[in-house]
Parts: C-alpha cells; structure tokens; sequence
C-alpha cells in the first residue's frame, strides 16, 4: 500500500494483452502488491466493463499462475502455452491476482505442470479460504468497481489468504530471479545461455521450469521475446525487419511465424490495428 492507505498503480502498459483499434481493452486498474507479498504476487489487475456486445479480450500470459475472481465467477488459471482468451458480456468487473512464477506450486502443493492450459473454480484450491475471498471481494466491489478503496479492500483479502506461504522455498526464490532476470536480457535467445547464467544443467533447469511454471525453459525464452515483440509494436515501431533481428530471429519471416502461430495475427496486421500517435 502508498501512504495514503491505497495499493500502488504501477504502469498500465501490458506487454501481454494483444489491443488495438479494433481490440480496445476496458478500463484497466493495475497495483503493485505490498513489498512483503512481492516473492507471490507479480501485480493485481482490475479491469472494469460495460459493453453492448460480447467482447472478446485476447493475451499472451506471463509465465505465472493466475487467481480471478470476478462479478460472476472465481476461477485458477495454470499457465496457457498459447493464447488466453475471455468474453466479456454486459456490466463487470474482475479482481485479477497474477501470481509469481514461484507461487503456483505453493498454492497447490503440486507441480503446476498439472495444471497447464487448465482453469477450475477457486474453491478447489486447499490452501484458498475460498468462500471468505470471494464474498469478501465481492462485497467490496460490488458499490462502486472503479473506487481504489474498494481495489485496497480486495487486494489486502487476496494478500491476507496469500501470506501463510511466506517465505518462499529455495527453488521458488530460483525461478523468480530466473524469469526476472530474463526479461531484462533480451539477448538472450538459447536455453543453453540461461542454464549457464544459473550454474545450472539445462537438465535441471529443465526440471525447475516445468515444477513452477508447466512448461519448459524454450518456451519461456519464447513467450519472454513475443512480450518484447508486442511492447515494440505498441510503441509504434514499423520495421518489422528491425524488430526481428533485434529480438534474436534469424530473419523476419521466422519471427512472422512464432507470432502468428501464437497470436493469429502476423505483427504486420497487429502493427497496423495499433491506435495512431500524435
């Protein structure tokens, strides 16, 4: 929390939601946690709808575990290999918690590669008091969505159920740092370059992906050069040419095809769908 009693905004820009001109994103409040849940919490997310036809909100997710509760469900998300997609439909709102890569197998007592590409009800999760998260987020929400007293309120529920889990194991501290450290290194591009910054086998690293992350240390070098993909091209830059030699593609038509594999869109098309700058 600030000073003021309230949680943190930290930067609304998200390099993993594919937006655009045609794709326009609701409102979005996002918040820091408080720096005694950083080793479990990345961030909370609070978007805020209204719409009169269904809208369909695309991302390419982080490399973490996932706790929604919204107006009208509360569900677990493991980590999705290729596109998440959500419906949004009438009024609503959503308390969305993304976790750090070291939280998930903490949650569930298990490694969370049992549960890539899957979501289930928050109630299936042991360690969650369910029924108090949820009717307590939603007794705060439920007045005014878009009050930042009301964000403190359900981020402060999230964090109280959380903090049993401190301190963080020795491996959870590991892939924390490791996937932080990747996403400051964008140079780095081969799974054999991450294993040695880590003193590590890439066996062993392998291993350690896949119990806190459910997948595997290629895709996350995957995932990490799309998200640095999405910033460029929201930040208006156009030589598609450029962008892939810079992110470590051999040319522009490999880094074509892993973004439209993943996306749908070529980054031609998602370049062009982006809002004009002044």
């Amino acid at each position: 929390m600030g000073e003021t009693g309230l949680p943190r905004r930290v930067d609304p820009v998200d390099r993993a939601h594919l937006t655009g001109a045609t794709r326009p994103s609701p409102p979005i409040f996002r918040y820091a946690p408080t720096p005694a849940l950083a080793p479990l919490v990345e961030r909370f997310w609070i978007p805020v709808w209204s719409v009169d036809a269904p809208q369909t909100q695309s991302t390419l997710q982080h490399p973490a575990c996932l706790i929604v509760v919204s107006n009208t469900y509360a569900r677990f998300y493991g980590v999705v290999r290729g596109l998440s997609s959500v419906t949004l439909e009438d009024d609503g709102w959503a308390v969305g918690t993304m976790l750090t890569p070291a939280a998930g197998r903490l949650l569930l007592g298990r490694s969370v590669a049992t549960v890539t590409d899957t979501s289930f009800d928050v109630g299936e999760v042991a360690a969650l008091d369910a029924p108090r998260l949820v009717g307590r987020i939603r007794a705060a929400m439920t007045r005014d969505p878009t009050d930042p007293l009301a964000h403190a309120a359900a981020t402060a529920e999230v964090e109280r159920q959380l903090a049993p889990l401190l301190p963080v194991d020795e491996q959870g501290e590991l892939i924390n740092r490791l996937v932080a450290w990747l996403v400051e290194h964008p140079e780095v591009i081969r799974v054999d370059e991450l294993a040695d910054e880590f003193a590590m086998t890439e066996r062993s690293l392998q291993r350690l992906v896949e119990q806190r992350v459910g997948m595997t240390p290629k895709w996350l070098i995957q995932r990490r050069r799309l998200h640095d993909a999405v910033e460029r091209l929201k930040a208006g830059e156009t030589s598609l040419a450029d962008i892939a030699v810079e992110l470590g593609y051999a040319d522009q038509a490999h880094f074509t095809h892993d973004f439209r594999t993943v996306s749908g869109l070529t980054p031609g098309e998602f370049l062009a769908d982006q809002p004009i700058r002044p």
